[in-house]
């Protein structure tokens, strides 16, 4: 049965360890790697994701994402990786939306063609694009909305239907959104997926994946998980749990701040191009409205050229130039030096990720200080 409480509830209540022992309103850390193998039901080990402080906080992401089920990883990629080796093999075919995380697609550039594994990218957003590229051997559609680091947003209910209509499994990068914005299984997605280490953790000191799904896919995909071993260590479990129970507050506020530094930077002359979706000029607006609780805390906006762009983040003061992104911090980063750095230029450009594009990842500070430290930054280029 579905958890029906408010998302800010689930933060703080679902899954839950009691400490019956002393009472303590935190759950409580096991630390064991060890655990007793003799008249218990099932053998517990970090490995096998199912010792107490990974059951107790998959049951939380699950609940967020309502979703039946959930697991946690060591990384984003970890969790992209082991989700899609679960359902593919040697002579089969994916989907890849092209605009998504730089380091989902090198995994696929590089890693896909040791295992005789096909793919195709799908540039546009149209759904009839993606069916074009469906084959006898297609397994999985992969996408990312809102997609990094351009903002887009691809329609999640259409991409849904494609997948059941062909017998696909369909799964989506959900860590620009978080659950607090976007739930994709509410939209038939299959399998949702986090980089546990930007929202969900939200303090830029945790390293984690996520991802959720139906109990069926997430029964599969342990069987393969444990033998790649990319299972989470309990202290950094603990400590994510502790993360999530304030992040529907972080992420409220992001998405309040985020609207207000989106309409700012469309006045600066020296902006070319602002890509958010809350913005009523984002092409994808009424989209994102239909799936989208809040438009989130994430931004691209291009200037001029590389040089201006190094420059400009380099005259910041309160905003960090950082290359991760979702932490209560803002800060900002260039897409062709960092997560899109290992694709070529050709490549980039022709994403739409030129060497002036920055992306912003808004914290949790006081708006108006923010845009303060913007325009002095501006002010100097």
């Amino acid at each position: 049965m579905k958890n029906k409480n408010g998302s800010s509830t689930k933060c703080v209540h679902s899954g839950d360890l009691i400490d019956d022992r002393f009472k303590g309103a935190t759950s409580p850390l096991f630390p064991s790697t060890a655990y007793d193998f003799i008249d218990v039901e099932d053998d517990k080990y970090p490995r096998y994701f199912n010792t107490p402080n990974q059951i107790a906080l998959s049951k939380k992401i699950a609940d967020l994402e309502n979703c039946d089920s959930a697991l946690l990883f060591s990384s984003g990629i970890a969790a992209i990786y082991t989700s899609l080796f679960s359902f593919i093999k040697t002579g089969d075919h994916v989907i890849f939306q092209s605009s998504i995380y730089g380091g989902t697609l090198n995994l696929v550039i590089k890693e896909f063609k040791k295992f005789n594994i096909e793919y195709s990218l799908v540039d546009s957003f149209l759904i009839d694009d993606y069916e074009d590229k469906i084959k006898d051997n297609t397994k999985i559609i992969f996408v990312e909305s809102p997609s990094n680091p351009l903002l887009k947003i691809i329609d999640l209910n259409a991409i849904s239907n494609l997948s059941t209509k062909y017998n696909l499994i369909s799964i989506i990068d959900n860590t620009f959104s978080s659950p607090i914005n976007q739930n994709p299984a509410d939209f038939g997605i299959d399998i949702v997926l986090h980089s546990a280490t930007k929202y969900l953790g939200g303090h830029s000191d945790i390293l984690a994946g996520a991802l959720a799904s139906s109990e069926a896919n997430v029964n599969k995909i342990v069987e393969s998980s444990i033998n790649y071993g990319g299972n989470l260590s309990e202290y950094t479990v603990w400590l994510l749990e502790r993360s999530i129970k304030t992040l529907s507050l972080r992420v409220n506020k992001q998405n309040q701040n985020a609207i207000h530094i989106a309409e700012y930077l469309t006045t600066v002359g020296k902006v070319k191009s602002v890509f958010y979706p809350g913005l009523k000029s984002h092409p994808d607006h009424e989209l994102s409205k239909k799936q989208m609780r809040g438009f989130g805390g994430m931004m691209s906006f291009e200037l001029s050229d590389l040089n201006t762009a190094i420059l400009f983040t380099r005259k910041l003061k309160l905003v960090k130039s950082a290359m991760s992104l979702g932490g209560v911090e803002s800060t900002l980063c260039s897409p062709s030096l960092t997560s899109h750095s290992k694709i070529s230029k050709v490549k980039r450009e022709n994403l739409g990720i030129f060497d002036g594009l920055l992306r912003f990842s808004v914290g949790i500070e006081d708006h108006e200080d923010i845009i303060a430290d913007l325009n002095q930054a501006f002010e100097k280029i």
